[in-house]
């Protein structure tokens, strides 16, 4: 009794610290830019119909030249501005004012075709090259894209019909992509109808994205709202995400290119969201994750109307590991399945991966739960030669429905760990124990690194 009642005392007062000096907490302090033009002094028209690829690319080659003195700032008006992908530079903000919209274009060759990521090694859904994202950004520092509610759509339908038709010449683009870049925000905006994934940091540090709705139809195919990819130090709060696929993913990268390009990511905080997934989970780890996941702490979300809520995703070949996160204060309303942990998810790229690679989750929190019209409480099935290990569970109260009775509400196998104050009572390896408890206990008390952020 007393192991448990230090557990819960180590829990809480864990949230506490690190709700008050999470990576949310350091935000940086928006300082206008001392430039500003309009794209309309680019040739720009915004009527929907014009394409102004060539207006976005020479404004932004023409704010460059103020990079070294403060920056600028490009300002899109009201009205409609189709455009192709293009790129952005340092010490830019792309500001969209209300009722204008960046409008992707349905014309595949408006978009370039780069070559895949080195962590993937092959386009996600195709071998080769990739369509690039609307908008991008490559190694840079210090750039924003905010607006007064403006938005940026990406018309995604015409992608979703030629993955579904298997038409796709080339791995479908992201709405907005940012490659090894630092100090970047995203706020203030809504962001529709993203080809695949909608907001997308792949090897950067310092990401702040904020009040910001994404959102995407049901049967949108694996479209996904921000999935910090092989990065640190990321911020996601505010906001509101309803995707066809997963809400949030945290990924690092896909079996031996992931292992091979070895960048993990670390230090996440997501706080205050409403997310939704139709086929997918509201926050998902994995299953690409072969550089890492370690060191996030999400708490204070609401999570409803989807297929899973939390699901950790992996796969015999992946390597890499999933570490030292807490799920705190959620409330979840009509999840087909709340807990989810897979040891068999995920394809891989190609058959040069070693299946003796092996995943390892480790040390997960999950706590202060309340869930309604739940299907399925929990689904944990490890991996045989890698089993998940110290899984903690404390005051979860889940209100399962009658297409799921109680004696059937968890599957476990492979798995072990703690757990106090959870309803419906979970199989006996994620019951009370003396050594898993006192390991959670330890995680949080003796080494506040791994009690996150």
């Amino acid at each position: 009794m007393l192991v448990t009642l230090l557990l819960l005392l180590a829990l809480s007062n864990a949230v506490k610290i690190n709700g008050g000096d999470g990576q949310c907490d350091y935000s940086p302090t928006s300082v206008p830019r001392p430039h500003s033009v309009s794209i309309l002094e680019f040739g720009a028209v915004g009527d929907g119909k014009t394409l102004n690829t060539l207006a976005f690319q020479n404004a932004i080659f023409y704010l460059n030249s103020f990079a070294d003195k403060g920056g600028a700032q490009l300002y899109v008006p009201p009205g409609k501005w189709l455009t192709g992908s293009f790129n952005l530079t340092s010490h830019l903000t792309l500001y969209l004012e209300k009722d204008a919209t960046i409008l992707g274009s349905q014309d595949p060759t408006h978009w370039e075709v780069v070559e895949p990521l080195p962590s993937y090694g092959r386009g996600i859904e195709l071998p080769g090259g990739r369509y690039q994202s609307l908008i991008n950004g490559y190694m840079l520092h210090d750039v924003v894209i905010t607006g007064n509610n403006g938005t940026i759509d990406g018309w995604g339908s015409i992608w979703w019909e030629w993955l579904n038709s298997h038409s796709l010449n080339y791995s479908r683009p992201h709405l907005v992509e940012f490659v090894a870049s630092e100090f970047v925000v995203v706020s203030n905006l809504t962001f529709l109808n993203a080809p695949s994934y909608t907001i997308h940091p792949v090897y950067c540090s310092n990401v702040n994205i904020q009040n910001i709705t994404v959102s995407a139809p049901p049967e949108s195919p694996y479209t996904a709202g921000i999935v910090p990819d092989s990065s640190d130090n990321v911020c996601i709060e505010d906001g509101s995400i309803v995707m066809g696929y997963d809400a949030i993913a945290l990924k690092s990268g896909w079996d031996e290119y992931g292992i091979a390009y070895g960048r993990p990511t670390t230090n996440v905080h997501i706080r205050r969201m409403n997310l939704k997934s139709s086929s997918g989970s509201s926050i998902a780890f994995g299953s690409d994750m072969s550089g890492g996941i370690s060191n996030a702490l999400v708490e204070q979300v609401h999570m409803y109307n989807s297929q899973s809520g939390v699901e950790f995703r992996t796969t015999k070949g992946r390597g890499g590991y999933m570490k030292e996160i807490i799920i705190s204060d959620v409330k979840m309303e009509n999840i087909y399945m709340a807990f989810a942990a897979k040891g068999q998810c995920g394809s891989h790229p190609d058959d040069k991966f070693d299946p003796n690679a092996l995943p390892h989750l480790d040390h997960i929190i999950l706590q202060n739960v309340v869930g309604k019209n739940i299907t399925f409480a929990g689904n944990f099935t490890g991996i045989q030669e890698s089993p998940f290990t110290n899984i903690c569970l404390s005051n979860i109260t889940l209100s399962v429905n009658s297409g799921s009775p109680a004696a059937i509400s968890w599957v476990c196998s492979n798995v072990s760990g703690f757990s106090d104050s959870v309803f419906p009572k979970p199989c006996p390896a994620l019951a009370s124990s003396s050594n898993s408890s006192s390991s959670c206990f330890s995680i949080l008390s003796i080494n506040r690194k791994a009690a996150i952020l």
